[in-house]
């Protein structure tokens, strides 16, 4: 590391230009970037004053933390954000229409930048626990995209964290597949199948300096579970257990892929729990608290994931333990993790949060009311579309029973009915396989629909009588409208 120079982050800061664009590591604020991107909106906010423009093009792995997203978007620094965020500054940014944002699937982000569909990347700004001389760097508690940026990249900044420690050699798997017409098959066939290298290999001719860092990552806890969260958590346990006892999902069972939130932790608690449900692996891309309490129970047995989304007490007991981690835990690139080839081929079973559902089984993942987004549609898309079995859960109600999750029909869709083959609230569960249109939107209005909303949805049901899908224009949105005018969906009428 000696021979590259030594940085203060406002000297980092300092290279950076106007209009430039940068890839910066994170995949949530797991192994993101800190220091320098924080000194770049302070550097953004003394241009501004200044009456100079300043603002760059920010492209992460998914989404990262305050020191990044939230201190770049207060400070109006960001001219474009892709592919993921969940910062609340920059999503008022988003939704003001201040901060240009477009959604992608996390799969294909790296194989963009690489293809040059978003243009050229100035600089990659990553956080590392260690560089080599050579240019060999240890990445942190994320992998994410950046290799991609690494490689990619015109110039490179490192952050060495020392928080994070040289010993996690031996966690990571870093694997970039060749572009087309060179791709070959990439040979994963279980969750602990190894790959590629431990670290990232960089032409140290474009590290440009080193800025040492000492911040932690900022990953806040999840909310706790609650009667709701725990209802929807054993219910898709019971579905998995008579799915295995049936003989649809193998006896050795199959890999577990599992978004992430309050709702996530439930059902990964609830499967840990289960009786019938045996030991099991994750090929995952959030590893959060839940998944290492699997882990140290050996109810978990692997987990291969794209970053370590945990609290600091519970990355200090992995720190601990690091020999112990190093056979059970290991982190990819996230076009490795979420490659649908790969999911295709092992059986995943997807698990992921909706926002919204309708009663033919379509998803919203991402905008409140169809027009102001949330976070994005990150990895569900990847996973959904190529799972053994793809499972949607969501509580049945929201904002004191005046939202209804299931709707009519979607304000924005993500994911189709033809990808969605259960969905799970704290009520019951929908099995969409098999099912035509009426059947599904039977299935989800007896088994899924909060009482309180049942009976107008059935009034909704049966206002049409033709088509293979009975959906009536008129109406389609009426409790949308409802909430819109009066705040509780309870009110729509027909």
């Amino acid at each position: 590391m000696s021979r590259f120079p030594i940085l203060t982050p406002e000297e980092a800061a300092a290279m950076v230009n106007h209009d430039e664009t940068i890839g910066f590591s994170g995949f949530t604020p797991a192994g993101a970037a800190k220091v320098i991107p924080t000194a770049l909106a302070a550097r953004a906010e003394a241009e501004h004053e200044a009456g100079r423009p300043f603002k760059v093009g920010v492209i992460t792995g998914a989404s990262t933390g305050p020191s990044l997203d939230g201190a770049l978007a207060k400070a109006d620094a960001i001219k474009f954000r892709t592919p993921y965020q969940s910062d609340k500054d920059l999503r008022n940014s988003i939704n003001a229409g201040k901060t240009h944002f477009f959604d992608m699937h996390l799969s294909l982000l790296p194989q963009y930048v690489r293809y040059g569909f978003l243009g050229q990347v100035d600089w990659a700004i990553v956080e590392a626990a260690d560089v080599s001389v050579d240019g060999k760097v240890l990445l942190t508690t994320s992998v994410g995209a950046a290799p991609t940026f690494l490689s990619q990249a015109k110039k490179v900044l490192i952050e060495v964290n020392a928080r994070h420690p040289k010993e996690l050699l031996g966690f990571h798997d870093i694997y970039e597949p060749d572009s087309p017409p060179y791709r070959r098959p990439i040979p994963i066939c279980n969750a602990e199948d190894r790959i590629g290298t431990q670290r990232v290999w960089v032409d140290s001719k474009k590290i440009m300096g080193i800025v040492q860092s000492n911040r932690p990552d900022e990953v806040k806890d999840f909310s706790p579970v609650t009667d709701v969260t725990t209802k929807i958590g054993q219910n898709v346990a019971e579905f998995l257990a008579g799915e295995l006892k049936v003989g649809r999902i193998p006896k050795q069972f199959l890999p577990i892929q599992s978004g992430v939130g309050n709702v996530a932790n439930a059902v990964l608690g609830a499967m840990g729990e289960h009786p019938e449900i045996p030991r099991f692996q994750m090929y995952s891309e959030v590893i959060q608290d839940a998944v290492i309490d699997l882990v140290k129970s050996d109810r978990c047995s692997f987990v291969s994931g794209v970053s370590l989304t945990v609290t600091d007490q519970v990355l200090q007991s992995i720190y601990d333990n690091l020999d112990y981690f190093r056979r059970r835990l290991m982190l990819r690139p996230q076009e490795i993790a979420n490659n649908p080839e790969i999911v295709r081929r092992i059986g995943i079973i997807s698990v992921n949060t909706a926002l919204e559902a309708d009663i033919f089984g379509n998803i919203n993942s991402t905008h409140v009311l169809g027009q102001k987004m949330m976070n994005g549609i990150g990895g569900s898309g990847d996973f959904t579309r190529n799972a053994y079995i793809s499972i949607f859960t969501c509580p049945s109600t929201a904002k004191d029973g005046k939202i209804s999750a299931i709707v009519p029909m979607c304000s924005h869709m993500d994911h189709s009915e033809h990808s969605v083959q259960v969905l799970v609230t704290e009520h019951g569960i929908a099995d969409l396989r098999g099912k035509d249109p009426r059947e599904r939107a039977t299935t989800i209005i007896e088994n899924c629909v909060d009482p309180s909303y049942r009976d107008l949805m059935w009034t909704y049901f049966k206002l049409t009588e033709n088509g293979h899908t009975p959906q009536t224009f008129r109406s389609a949105f009426a409790f949308h409208e409802a909430f819109l005018e009066s705040g509780d969906m309870r009110n729509t009428r027909f």
